[in-house]
């Protein structure tokens, strides 16, 4: 689909915002499920663009910053996914191969990243100065600088993206073939569970599992909808809290034989009957 010019304004400030947050980390605007939403109410694409964003938001569960290891930049992928699904006109349809076409781009957004970064160690240095002269003024003056860098980290991309126009991302989706879409939406399925894979490695303890596995099972039960299945897992939070007191002051009070008690406080419950 074409848009109008308006439209343009709105997804280059998305992108803008969304650059920001990558750094300020305080609205998510650079998360997907809000980056692909705000798009789509921007192009009047909101359906397709929060599919989008929520299968994205499962891929990028599993990135964060470690040390000086930088994870792929969750906001250009967001931001330039979902402008080819828009552009591309195809809807839902459009979603598998626009899944398959952000991470490439998350991982090409490292190299924009690293750049403005690069480039933000000058900003520093001009800050040092402007604070052994006592200007405020110009400390703040270079910090919106620097800010703004990141936010032209995605909003020059999506701008060009933009300029390309519907008509060639039309084109080029238009002539893969049907094997190559298939292929890009299992192995765009596939992301999706190393994604989360990634978190439960990260999450995963003795104490936890069972509750995944509760999790998984209530959620094959097709009458249960999102709400309720929050509804249980805020329940089952809040049982295993109280849980976690009883076992500590039971523990205290030389209910166990081990006064420290095993680590495990459901446990220590259990093993006190």
């Amino acid at each position: 689909m074409d848009l109008n010019f308006l439209q343009i304004i709105g997804v280059l400030i998305v992108a803008f915002l969304a650059g920001m947050e990558g750094v300020l980390d305080e609205f998510e605007f650079h998360m997907p499920v809000v980056a692909c939403t705000l798009i789509g109410l921007v192009t009047g694409q909101l359906l397709p663009c929060l599919i989008l964003g929520g299968t994205l938001q499962m891929i990028a569960l599993g990135w964060a910053n470690v040390g000086a290891a930088i994870a792929p930049d969750a906001a250009l992928a967001s931001v330039a996914s979902a402008i080819i699904l828009v552009l591309g006109g195809q809807g839902r349809a459009g979603v598998n191969s626009a899944i398959a076409l952000a991470v490439p781009l998350a991982v090409a957004g490292l190299l924009l990243t690293t750049l403005v970064r690069t480039l933000a160690t000058a900003v520093v240095h001009l800050m040092d100065h402007a604070a052994e002269e006592g200007s405020f003024k110009m400390l703040d003056f270079w910090q919106y600088v620097a800010i703004a860098m990141q936010g032209l980290r995605i909003a020059i991309p999506a701008g060009l993206i933009l300029a390309v126009g519907a008509g060639p991302v039309r084109s080029l989706l238009g002539l893969m073939p049907k094997w190559l879409t298939d292929g890009l939406g299992i192995g765009g399925g596939m992301v999706v569970a190393v994604g989360y894979a990634m978190v439960l490695n990260m999450m995963a303890t003795r104490e936890v599992w069972p509750f995944f596995i509760i999790g998984f099972v209530l959620a094959t039960i097709s009458q249960l909808t999102l709400i309720g299945l929050g509804a249980i897992g805020i329940s089952l939070a809040l049982i295993y809290l109280t849980l976690s007191k009883m076992g500590g002051s039971s523990s205290s009070n030389g209910g166990s034989s081990d006064n420290n008690g095993s680590g495990d406080p459901v446990g220590d419950i259990i093993d006190n009957y």
